[in-house]
């Protein structure tokens, strides 16, 4: 069965396609509004894991809407839970028997509620799978410790294909670079550069 999983060549995706690789044939994917390279992040990971690799295209107005959600709100969880959704929703355009993403029990965005994969599952006649679903963060970082290996630092200097780094581009090319700092708490972002 071929399974597309949502990819941004960090930690939580590639641990989730460790998960499924033996259950599925599983293509990483990721998803991008043409805003920026971000991707190659992703292609250059996923061939490091040894998974086949395909871009989808979103659509900019949800792009747009996301970073006005950010802006009015002044944090991205919105913003980033709307384009997560589009993503899931674009993502079954390719004919896939399953999708996926690498969100986790405790993650606050992006989350996919019962309700909207059931949703997701009745409209389009796919699966959708959260294979870490019931893993806690300390549980992913143990796994990712002893079969990945993983570069670790702030958000801005890591390389990364999720939608993080398109938004902040869009952001500080509509409402100047102060107003990045002002939506976007300093976080940690993770790279994987391959298998231990």
């Amino acid at each position: 069965m071929e399974l597309a999983l949502l990819y941004s060549g960090g930690k939580d995706s590639s641990l989730a396609a460790l998960l499924l690789d033996g259950f599925y044939d599983v293509r990483l994917v990721t998803a991008h509004f043409g805003v920026t390279d971000d991707f190659q992040h992703a292609r250059d990971a996923a061939a490091e894991l040894g998974f086949p690799f395909e871009t989808i295209t979103l659509d900019e107005s949800v792009a747009d809407d996301a970073v006005e959600q950010m802006i009015d709100d002044g944090f991205p969880r919105n913003g980033i839970q709307r384009v997560h959704d589009h993503a899931l929703e674009t993502a079954v355009e390719l004919a896939v028997d399953a999708i996926a993403d690498g969100s986790r029990r405790d993650d606050r965005v992006p989350t996919v509620s019962r309700a909207a994969a059931q949703s997701l599952e009745d409209r389009h006649d796919v699966d959708y799978i959260a294979p870490l679903a019931g893993f806690g963060r300390h549980a992913v970082d143990d796994l990712v410790a002893a079969n990945l290996e993983v570069e670790t630092g702030p958000s801005e200097t890591v390389p990364k294909a999720d939608y993080e780094g398109e938004l902040r581009a869009i952001l500080a090319d509509r409402h100047g670079d102060d107003a990045v700092g002002e939506v976007f708490p300093d976080h940690e972002q993770t790279y994987v550069h391959g298998r231990r």
